[in-house]
């Protein structure tokens, strides 16, 4: 038996807010927010967007190790943050954010034609997220309603170590049935996201508009003028390129060229590893 190369790409592994779900990414960064907030640390929409896509206890536990935001808990406790108060902080983020998931649970303008797209091509669609599975659980039903249902999912805490680590993307190729990682594309809006997909060997593509980085409504993204928005997309793609993403778009849909163009570099035998 001898290894051949996939010569067409077989699953797309989508992430969730930024990318199908929540223009902007806002449901998990304003409830940060929220429950630092409720310990009387404030942490701004901007400090709070800087890990995303990373399990969100470990997300709260990197918030607590950046110099000035450990500075304010200490003024208000008497110590910097162990790892017993950022259990704490998360298990208030927990409910905070389950409730309030729903307020930005819409799906990202033309996405749903895009995956019908993607299916129509061949490709299953698999998914994960920086949410643990109690908090996907609403958010899978409240995109089900809206029309999305994807062929898996899989949330941080159903793996022993989230993103950046490769293991929710690989679990998608394990159930899915996927025979070769290099016939799937992660896509995700943050570095965390990318870095997963590319330590799975698969081919990565970053969102550069919908999701964390941009961190507007659609409204507002369609809104910018050309010279904002330019400015945006360049320092967006320097955000993202250490995590040597294979594609930047805009968003969800821009996808579909990008599918036609690694299966064109798959049939003449190009790899993923090797970009």
């Amino acid at each position: 038996m001898n290894y051949r190369n996939p010569t067409q790409l077989q699953a797309a592994i989508l992430d969730w807010a930024g990318t199908v779900v929540d223009f902007g990414s806002f449901a998990p960064t304003q409830i940060f927010v929220e429950a630092f907030a409720e310990f009387d640390v404030a942490v701004s929409i901007e400090e709070a967007r800087g890990p995303m896509g990373m399990g969100k206890w470990e997300h709260i536990r990197t918030l607590c190790d950046q110099p000035a935001i450990s500075e304010r808990y200490r003024k208000v406790f008497g110590r910097t943050p162990s790892d017993d108060d950022v259990t704490a902080i998360y298990e208030r983020f927990m409910p905070l954010q389950i409730e309030k998931i729903a307020e930005h649970s819409a799906l990202i303008p033309g996405a749903l034609d895009t995956i019908a797209t993607l299916r129509r091509q061949g490709l299953k669609i698999g998914s994960c997220s920086g949410y643990p599975a109690r908090v996907m659980e609403k958010v899978v039903a409240l995109a089900a309603g809206n029309g999305y249902v994807a062929d898996h999912v899989v949330a941080t805490d159903e793996v022993p170590n989230g993103r950046p680590w490769p293991a929710q993307a690989l679990a998608n190729v394990i159930a899915l049935g996927i025979d070769d990682v290099a016939a799937c594309v992660k896509v995700d809006d943050t570095v965390p996201g990318i870095l997963e997909g590319r330590r799975a060997g698969m081919w990565t593509v970053a969102l550069v508009c919908s999701g964390n980085a941009l961190g507007l409504t659609y409204e507002q993204y369609r809104a910018l003028d050309r010279a904002t928005l330019d400015s945006e997309r360049q320092r967006i793609h320097e955000l993202f390129a250490g995590s040597r993403p294979h594609y930047l778009i805009d968003t969800l849909n821009d996808l579909p060229e990008v599918i036609a163009d690694i299966n064109k570099r798959l049939a003449k035998g190009e790899m993923p590893q090797g970009n």
